[in-house]
This record gives C-alpha cells, structure tokens and sequence, in this order.
C-alpha cells in the first residue's frame, strides 16, 4: 500500500471481520493505491478526496462491496455499478463474492476509483427527484384531500422529511399496512416533525 496513512479504526474494523476480512483487505490496498485519505464513517471504512467522500467498503449476508457516494454519475463501460433499490439516487455499488473476483478486476475498479475522484474534482452533483416527483400513496392522498391542516403540515416540512413519509408509506405492498402507517404518523406530521423525529 502506497499510503502510509491507515487509520487505526479501520485497522480495527478489519481486526474484528469475521466475513469477507481477506476480500475487505484486497479493496483496501486497491483504494489506498489511488491515493485516497482513510477514514471510518458510517461503521465502515470510507475513503475521501478532500475530505469529499469518494467511496465506502462494505458487507452484507451475500457480498462485499465498493459503494461510490456518487456512482450515479460515474459512466459504466463494465456495467458493473448495482443501485442498491430505486430510491438509492446517488450511490451505486460493484459487489463481490469473493476474493479472486477483486483480484481479477483490480485495474478496472481502479479506473472507476480514479474516475469517482474526476467527478469530485469537476464539482459535479447528483440531481435529486424533488418530493413531488415522488409517488404519493393512494391511502396518503386521501387523508390530506379530507384533512386541510394534514395537508399545510406536510407541505411545510423540508423536502427530506417529506420523501422519507412518501417512501415509508409506499412500502408495504397492501393498502391496509399503508393506511395504517398513515394513521399512525399524522400526529407527528401534524406536529410538524419528520418520521425519525
């Protein structure tokens, strides 16, 4: 590794791997070639140019994987980037399942490293779907067309509480789990607060 500066919680992070330490070890030395500062954010070992976040190393149950914090604008010649669900707006990930898949791609997943720092370096920004862009739940809908004050609640809280509601609504696949999560919540858009609040 070419950066002498590995950060101690990362060290840790990789101490105490029980899953994918091997594979979490080979992205390492393959981020830290491309000359990225270490850091540990979000519980996970986070690399930034500076002090932008560029890319993340994690793991699930059924992968390890590179998440670029804006993928969505980085072009994919491989066709390797995953968004993760289609409410992920930015991010996208390259998964693996094991350590000669890393190995084999290296100089590729370097490319796209180098290509993630360029967009940064460009200044560039994901364009985010505005809340109104967003699907609003039939069973919503209904409440804020019968209650007024429902209604001029909701469209005063910020664009984030708003698209966490539309999507926590629109979840669950039956109405009545919908219309019980509305009910649930209209206090506390009442109270002007967002669904974590």
């Amino acid at each position: 590794m070419t950066n002498s500066k590995l950060n101690p919680k990362v060290d840790g992070f990789l101490r105490k791997a029980k899953k994918w330490k091997e594979e979490y070890e080979k992205l390492r030395s393959i981020v830290l070639d491309c000359e990225l500062t270490e850091d540990f954010k979000w519980m996970h070992p986070c690399y930034t140019y500076q002090n932008k976040n560029i890319v993340i190393i994690h793991g699930f149950k059924e992968y390890c994987a590179l998440l670029f914090h804006k993928g969505a604008l980085l072009p994919d010649p491989y066709g390797i980037l995953i968004q993760q669900t289609e409410n992920v707006q930015a991010a996208r990930q390259i998964r693996f399942t094991n350590v000669q898949e890393i190995v084999e791609m290296e100089s590729i997943l370097k490319a796209y490293i180098r290509e993630a720092i360029e967009v940064e370096k460009a200044g560039l920004e994901v364009e985010f779907k505005k809340s109104e862009e967003f699907k609003v739940p039939e069973e919503f809908q209904n409440k804020l067309d019968e209650n007024p004050a429902l209604k001029a609640a909701f469209e005063t809280l910020t664009p984030g509480r708003q698209r966490a509601y539309l999507l926590y609504f629109a979840q669950p696949k039956q109405s009545k789990t919908r219309e019980s999560r509305v009910e649930k919540y209209m206090q506390q858009i009442l109270d002007g607060k967002g669904l974590n609040d």
